[in-house]
């Protein structure tokens, strides 16, 4: 999926090259929201790939870990690291 986004935009890109168009450049702030929205899942709910990644940056200290058993692995995550990067 990720491919064919990429392959679409060079595609626009380069037709807009070719008929003298100048590219459209956007701000790095305003690329990072667009692919961070694409990136989550709908409603805001994690994939079992995130939370799998998740678990296992929480398996490396002690304390993360033993929280994740009770009080799940994204109030751990949070508890110990800051904000879901995802």
């Amino acid at each position: 999926m990720k491919t064919l986004i990429l392959l679409s935009i060079c595609a626009l890109l380069s037709v807009c090259w070719s008929m003298g168009a100048s590219p459209v450049v956007m701000k790095r702030d305003l690329a990072a929201v667009l692919l961070r929205r694409r990136r989550s899942a709908p409603g805001g709910v994690l994939t079992p790939l995130q939370l799998e990644s998740l678990s296992e940056v929480c398996e490396l200290s002690i304390g993360c870990d033993e929280m994740a058993e009770t009080a799940g692995i994204v109030a751990a995550y949070v508890a110990y690291y800051g904000p879901v990067p995802f």
